[in-house]
C-alpha cells in the first residue's frame, strides 16, 4: 500500500464535499501539473490511503482521510470545451491528464495544521509539503509520515 497527500482548496472542494458526494466518492479532476499527474497515473493504486489537505484557507492542513477507489483514467474535463480544466492539446486517443477516484474514509475531529506539521519538521524531514516552494497538489507520503501524522489526530 502507498500513502499520499492530496490538496484542495476548501471553497472549491472540501473534505465535507467528499463526504457528501454520491457513494462518498469523486473523481479527482483538474490536476494540471505533470509531476502530480505522474504520481496519480503511475503510482496510485486501488486501496492506497490519502491525506485530504485543505490549502489556501485560514488554517491549511490535513482534515481527513480518503482512499483511492479507482486507478487512473483519462480526465474528461480536459476534453470539454469551455470547462475550466479544458486542454485543447489533450486528445482522447492520447490523453494528457488523468483522474483517480477518491472515497471518503473519515474526517479528523480537528485538523493537523500546517503549523503543527512544521513544528514536527525534525520528525518529518522528507515530507514534501514542508519543503519551501513545493506547490504540488499530489505528493507521496512515507509510511513513517503516515503513522506519525495519524498519531497526532
Amino acid at each position: 500500500m502507498n500513502y499520499w497527500l492530496m490538496k484542495s482548496e476548501p471553497d472549491v472542494f472540501s473534505i465535507d464535499d467528499l463526504k457528501a458526494a454520491p457513494r462518498r466518492t469523486t473523481a479527482w479532476d483538474g490536476v494540471r501539473n505533470y509531476q502530480a499527474r505522474n504520481f496519480m497515473r503511475d503510482g496510485m493504486k486501488r486501496g492506497d490511503q490519502v491525506f485530504f489537505y485543505h490549502s489556501n484557507c485560514d488554517v491549511p492542513g490535513i482534515y481527513g482521510i480518503g482512499r483511492i477507489s479507482a486507478e487512473a483514467y483519462p480526465d474528461e474535463t480536459a476534453f470539454q470545451r469551455g470547462h475550466d480544466h479544458y486542454d485543447p492539446k489533450s486528445r482522447r486517443d492520447a490523453p494528457t491528464w488523468y483522474v483517480v477516484d477518491v472515497t471518503f474514509v473519515r474526517k479528523f475531529a480537528r485538523a493537523v495544521s500546517l503549523e503543527t506539521l512544521k513544528q514536527h519538521h525534525a520528525d518529518l524531514p522528507e515530507m514534501l509539503i514542508l519543503r519551501r516552494g513545493n506547490r504540488l497538489s499530489v505528493t507521496p507520503i512515507s509510511e513513517h509520515e503516515w503513522q506519525f501524522i495519524n498519531a497526532l489526530t
